[in-house]
C-alpha cells in the first residue's frame, strides 16, 4: 500500500512540474501544492477553480495564486486570519477613542484640583487660628499635590499608550498593504486589483466598472463613520453576490469599488452593473444607537471597455471619466448607456 502511495505521489509530481512549466509558474511551496492538488484531483472544486482560469487564457498572477491557496487549501488559522485582523482594527479603534476620552477627563479633573488648591491656599485669610488654617490647608494642600502627581502620571501613560496603539495601527495598515484582501469590507484590494487588471489587459473583451457611493460624506458626517463603515461592509456584499459570468469585485479606495468582468460583452456589463446599482439601493442600515434606519442609499457606475493597445491606466481612466459624467448628470445611475 506504502509503494503504492510513492508510487502514485511520484507520478503526480511528473506531471507537476511540466504544468507549472507551461503556465510559467514558479516553483514556490505555494504554487507547488495548488498545482500538485489540482494535477492530484484530490479536491474538485479547487480544479474547477483552476479550470475556469485557464480558460480565460489569461496568465494566472500571484496574487490570483494566493488567494485559491487561501480558499481551497490554508489551514483553519491561516483562514481566520482576515478575522483576527479585523477584530483586532475594531478593538484598536474602540480602544483608542477611550483612551482619548479619559485624557480629556483626566486634564479637567487636572484643572478641577488646581483650582481647589488656589481656593484653599486662601483660607489662610477666613478668620481661624492661623496654626488650625496652616495645618489644615498643609495637609490639604500635600492630598492635592499627591493628586497632582497622580493626575500627571495617569496622563503621560495614556499619551504613551496612545503612541504604542498609532504604532501597531501603522503596523496593521502597513501588513494590510501586503496582504490581498480589504480589512474592512473583506473584498479583494487595491493591490490585487491592479495585477489582475494588468494580466486581463493583456486579452481583448475586457470590461473594467467603477462604482462609487453617492454623497457618503454626508453619511459619515451626519451619522459616524461606524455608520459609514456599515454602509460600505453591505455595499461589498451587494456586489460580489452580483458579480457572475467570471466578474470579481475589488474594494478600490474609500467608498470606490471596481469590478473587472472579462470575456464578456458590452450588453451583459450594463445588465451586471444595473442590477449592482439596483441592490444598492435596497441596502438598509440600523444605527444601533439611536434605531433610525439608513436607507435612500445610491450609487453611480462608469464602465469602459479596453482596446485595442489601452493600457491598464487609461482603461482605469476612461471608466473613471463616465463614473464622473454619471456623477454631473446627477448621479444613482449606470454610464454609458448604449
Amino acid at each position: 500500500m506504502a509503494k503504492q502511495s510513492i508510487e502514485k505521489s511520484f507520478d503526480t509530481l511528473k506531471q507537476t512540474i511540466p504544468m507549472l512549466l507551461k503556465h510559467k509558474v514558479s516553483a514556490a511551496p505555494i504554487n507547488y501544492a495548488l498545482w500538485y492538488t489540482y494535477v492530484a484531483n484530490e479536491s474538485p472544486e479547487l480544479k474547477s477553480a483552476i479550470d475556469k482560469v485557464l480558460q480565460t487564457n489569461v496568465p494566472m498572477s500571484e496574487s490570483k495564486t494566493k488567494e485559491l491557496y487561501r480558499h481551497y487549501l490554508s489551514v483553519g488559522d491561516e483562514i481566520s486570519a482576515w478575522e483576527l485582523r479585523q477584530s483586532l482594527e475594531a478593538m484598536l479603534v474602540e480602544l483608542s477613542q477611550s483612551i482619548t476620552d479619559t485624557r480629556s477627563e483626566a486634564n479637567s479633573f487636572k484643572q478641577i484640583v488646581d483650582n481647589c488648591a488656589d481656593q484653599l491656599a486662601t483660607v489662610e485669610n477666613e478668620g481661624l487660628s492661623l496654626d488650625e488654617v496652616m495645618s489644615l490647608v498643609r495637609n490639604l494642600v500635600s492630598e492635592t499635590q499627591s493628586i497632582r502627581r497622580s493626575t500627571m502620571s495617569f496622563n503621560a501613560a495614556l499619551t504613551d499608550a496612545q503612541r504604542e496603539i498609532s504604532a501597531l495601527r501603522a503596523q496593521l495598515e502597513q501588513s494590510q498593504q501586503d496582504a490581498l484582501y480589504d480589512a474592512l469590507t473583506g473584498l479583494c484590494n487595491r493591490r490585487y486589483f491592479d495585477e489582475e487588471l494588468a494580466n486581463h489587459a493583456l486579452q481583448p473583451k475586457l470590461f473594467l466598472m467603477l462604482v462609487d457611493l453617492d454623497h457618503f460624506k454626508k453619511i459619515n458626517d451626519n451619522y459616524g463613520h461606524v455608520m459609514g463603515d456599515l454602509v460600505l461592509k453591505a455595499t461589498a456584499k451587494k456586489l460580489q453576490s452580483s458579480c457572475r459570468e467570471g466578474a470579481q469585485a475589488f474594494r478600490f479606495g474609500g467608498e470606490e469599488f471596481a469590478i473587472i468582468l472579462p470575456n464578456s460583452n458590452f450588453s451583459v456589463a450594463r445588465s451586471m452593473a444595473e442590477t449592482m446599482r439596483k441592490a444598492i439601493e435596497k441596502i438598509r442600515v440600523k444605527d444601533k444607537r439611536t434605531g433610525e434606519i439608513l436607507g435612500d442609499i445610491s450609487a453611480s457606475i462608469g464602465i469602459a471597455e479596453i482596446q485595442k493597445g489601452m493600457n491598464p491606466l487609461a482603461l482605469v481612466e476612461q471608466a473613471d471619466k463616465q463614473l464622473y459624467e454619471a456623477k454631473r448628470l446627477g448621479r444613482n445611475r449606470v454610464l454609458p448607456i448604449l
